[in-house]
């Protein structure tokens, strides 16, 4: 896979800017950076010696106190509480409290080291120089708390949504399994009465159905050759309790496809147990299931047919409808608009195409 170097400088700009990580370089590096801006601006040079950086440093510690003040007082506790006349209110409070400050040390704490006199005009031309330069810093670094904020709320979010979906598709998983296990007992309660060699079998192949329950289904996905296998004991054991049944699973992806394609475990599952059901014919006449799996563009095919008895009615339609519900809302869930699912119910076949990106 390859990385767009632009993708890559945005991506850490961004970390760099939000993650707590980068916390302490962040905060050095303004720091820095505001004190070469302030550096830059004219008013501590009418100051002879040492004291030209004694002003310097007084200035800057008071207006980085406002910048600090903004980000961890007023955005937190007004801003972000949507108060935002009685942020405005406080920010530029706190500006004209601040320059006051600098403008009454400079009268009072400074003026024996001017180096000559300053017209009252240039000194607060070179005090408002300073304190416009802390103006977009103030803004900046406002806007920077609105983002940190931002990404974190998505965080949290997109956790909250991922976990809701989670707990959805285990609880649709654990609602279909027990249906699945439930037909299966049935098998064997029928077969134990009426041929309890094929019981024993059945036995032995349910319990690499609850092996493949246990390992796989807890899984968020399994191999494609894994789940066909599983259809085909499924099915192996259907064709075992009856004996007017037959099956046909056609696979045609090249062996390394299937070995290499990963999907949602048991995702075929409810419709071959519903078409086998269906298929019961009463009278005893021939009756099949027929599937079908294809892949082509990275789409995989599934179709399931089944034949119908004409006299045949299910004799729990409450969980029939059960299954085919939850397997939709299971589809919503993993693939949200990029599956595609259709049933034909004919007079003598039930049809079921299902299309999901791989």
């Amino acid at each position: 896979m390859k990385y767009s170097p632009w993708k890559f400088e945005e991506t850490f700009v961004i970390d760099f800017l939000v993650e707590a990580k980068y916390g302490f370089r962040r905060h050095l590096l303004f720091l820095i950076f505001f004190f070469f801006l302030l550096y830059s601006a004219r008013f501590w040079h009418w100051y002879s010696g040492i004291y030209q950086y004694y002003v310097l440093f007084f200035v800057y510690v008071i207006l980085i106190a406002m910048v600090y003040i903004n980000i961890y007082v007023l955005v937190p506790r007004f801003f972000f509480k949507t108060k935002y006349v009685t942020y405005l209110v406080l920010l530029v409070l706190m500006g004209v409290m601040g320059l006051n400050f600098i403008g009454y040390s400079f009268r009072h704490l400074f003026q024996d080291f001017r180096t000559q006199y300053i017209p009252k005009d240039n000194e607060r031309g070179g005090i408002y120089e300073g304190v416009l330069m802390c103006i977009p810093i103030i803004l900046t670094t406002t806007t920077i708390k609105l983002l940190q904020k931002w990404i974190s709320d998505n965080k949290r979010i997109n956790e909250l949504s991922n976990l809701t979906l989670n707990m959805e598709l285990n609880e649709l998983r654990n609602q279909i399994n027990p249906h699945f296990l439930f037909n299966m007992l049935n098998n064997v309660k029928a077969l134990i009465r009426t041929d309890p060699a094929k019981a024993s079998v059945v036995i032995v192949k349910l319990s690499e159905f609850l092996r493949y329950q246990l390992y796989e289904n807890s899984e968020e996905k399994t191999l494609l050759t894994s789940e066909i296998d599983f259809l085909s004991n499924f099915l192996n054991l259907e064709k075992i309790r009856r004996d007017n049944f037959s099956f046909d699973i056609q696979v045609n992806i090249d062996q390394r496809v299937i070995s290499s394609t990963f999907i949602p475990p048991n995702l075929f599952t409810t419709f071959v147990e519903n078409a086998v059901k269906h298929s019961v014919d009463l009278s005893g006449r021939e009756s099949y299931v027929k599937i079908e799996i294809n892949i082509n563009n990275r789409q995989l095919y599934f179709k399931c047919v089944n034949s119908i008895s004409t006299g045949y009615l299910p004799s729990d339609k409450k969980s029939s409808g059960l299954g085919l519900a939850n397997i939709t809302r299971r589809l919503e869930l993993l693939y949200s608009d990029t599956f595609d699912l259709k049933t034909d119910p004919g007079k003598k076949e039930y049809i079921v195409n299902l299309k999901i990106p791989v």
